[in-house]
């Protein structure tokens, strides 16, 4: 079962993060040259964060007759093997440091390309996935054939 919960009321109140997120052109930019990646993936990522004991208040909801509060926040690298080696170091201690776990069985070390966003980056550059051409030309053809019948 997933809760649905209106936070339209808080979210009005709420100060905006100052510190948008990036701009997908601004990524890729960000990406150029690098050859090795490393991908890792939060075991349960926003379930990690915990909201600040001042705000947990605001995040006060009811079922029946009973009131609760969020504790924990709720849905609502490099060019040289040596500096992607310390990336991954400082990624990880920061991680450790934090008590953040990941999923290991969804970690990947040492790639030479990696998707992202729709596009596969590499040493040579980004292109487009090739899945994503696959799932459009497969969603198409059945839409031309739904379409025939129907005429």
């Amino acid at each position: 079962m997933r809760m649905c919960i209106d936070c339209q009321q808080l979210n009005k109140v709420t100060i905006k993060n100052k510190y948008p997120l990036p701009r997908i052109n601004d990524l890729f930019d960000r990406l150029k040259g690098v050859t090795v990646f490393s991908k890792i993936d939060l075991r349960s990522g926003y379930y990690q964060l915990r909201i600040k004991d001042s705000d947990v208040p605001k995040t006060v909801f009811r079922i029946k007759y009973r009131h609760y509060e969020f504790l924990i926040m709720r849905f609502g690298l490099t060019n040289a093997h040596s500096e992607h080696a310390e990336h991954l170091r400082i990624v990880i201690q920061t991680l450790n440091d934090k008590q953040l776990f990941a999923k290991f069985s969804k970690c990947e070390f040492w790639l030479r390309k990696v998707g992202f966003l729709g596009h596969i980056i590499s040493a040579e550059g980004k292109r487009v996935d090739p899945s994503k051409f696959q799932q459009l030309l497969t969603r198409n053809q059945r839409e031309m054939y739904s379409k025939s019948e129907a005429f």
